[in-house]
C-alpha cells in the first residue's frame, strides 16, 4: 500500500480531501479505493458550478469490475474538475493522491473538515478492514 500523505483528510468511503488554504478543497479517492476497484475505465465528473452537499454522491469512478460513487467530503461549489481523467481515467490508478485528483470545491463550512478522518486514523481503518 502506498504511503498516505499527511496533509489529507478522509471519509470512511475512501475519498480524500486536501485543504488548499484559499477556501478550496481538492478531492479524490484513496489509493486503497483505486486498488479495490482495479483498472479504471471511466470517470464521471461533476459540473463546474454545481453545489454539492457533504456526504452526497457527486462523481462516479468506473472500473472493469464495478462502478463506485464518489462522495463529497464537505459542502461547497465545484470550481474545477480534472478533465484529463476523461481521456485517462487510469491516472487515478497511477497517482491517486496527485495527478489523479477528481475535483475542487470552494468550501462553505470549514468546520466540516474537523469531522473528516486524519491520515493515521484512516490507515488504522484500512488495517482493521484487512483483518
Amino acid at each position: 500500500m502506498s504511503e498516505i500523505p499527511g496533509d489529507l483528510k478522509f471519509l470512511k468511503s475512501h475519498e480524500w480531501a486536501r485543504v488548499e488554504g484559499d477556501g478550496k478543497v481538492t478531492v479524490g479517492i484513496s489509493d486503497h479505493a483505486q486498488g479495490l476497484l482495479g483498472d479504471l475505465v471511466y470517470v464521471e465528473l461533476p459540473a463546474i458550478g454545481d453545489r454539492i452537499e457533504a456526504g452526497n454522491a457527486c462523481a462516479v469512478v468506473e472500473s472493469v469490475k464495478a462502478a463506485s460513487d464518489v462522495y463529497a467530503p464537505v459542502t461547497g461549489t465545484v470550481v474545477a474538475v480534472n478533465t484529463a481523467l476523461s481521456d485517462k481515467p487510469e491516472t487515478i490508478n497511477e497517482d491517486a493522491y496527485g495527478e489523479g485528483w477528481i475535483f475542487v470545491l470552494e468550501i462553505e463550512e470549514p468546520d466540516q473538515l474537523n469531522e473528516l478522518i486524519a491520515p493515521d486514523d484512516y490507515a488504522e481503518l484500512l488495517e482493521d478492514d484487512d483483518h
